[in-house]
C-alpha cells in the first residue's frame, strides 16, 4: 500500500519532470528550426517582431500543456500502481513530446512554407 503524501508525490513529480522540460523544449525548437531551414530563403520573409511574439506565445502554451504531466503523475503516484508508474512514466514523456512535436510541425509548416509537403 502506498502511504506517500501529496507533498511527497508533488516533490517527486517536480524532481522527475523539470529536468525533462529542457529536452521537451529542445525537441520543439529543433522542429521549428528544421522547418525554417527547409523553407529557407523564403522562410526568411516570415521573420518579424509579430512572429517572435507568436512563437513566444506558442512556447508558453506548449509549456502549460507540459504541466498536464503533473496531474497524471501525482494521481498515478497516489494509486496502488505507484511503483509500476515510476518505472514507466518515461512513456508519458515520450508520447507527450511526440504529440507536441507533431502539432509544432504543422504550425511551423504553416509559418515557413508557402505550400505544405
Amino acid at each position: 500500500m502506498n502511504t506517500q503524501t501529496l507533498r511527497e508525490s508533488a516533490t517527486d513529480a517536480i524532481r522527475y519532470w523539470e529536468p525533462l522540460r529542457l529536452a521537451y523544449n529542445l525537441a520543439l525548437a529543433i522542429v521549428v528550426v528544421a522547418y525554417f531551414w527547409r523553407g529557407y530563403p523564403a522562410s526568411k520573409l516570415a521573420v518579424s517582431l509579430n512572429l517572435a511574439f507568436i512563437i513566444f506565445i506558442l512556447a508558453v502554451v506548449a509549456n502549460i500543456a507540459y504541466c498536464a504531466a503533473y496531474v497524471v503523475d501525482v494521481f498515478a503516484q497516489a494509486s496502488g500502481y505507484c511503483e509500476m508508474w515510476r518505472k514507466h512514466r518515461w512513456m508519458l514523456f515520450a508520447i507527450g513530446t511526440l504529440f507536441a512535436g507533431v502539432i509544432t510541425r504543422f504550425v511551423a509548416m504553416g509559418i515557413f512554407q508557402s505550400s505544405p509537403n
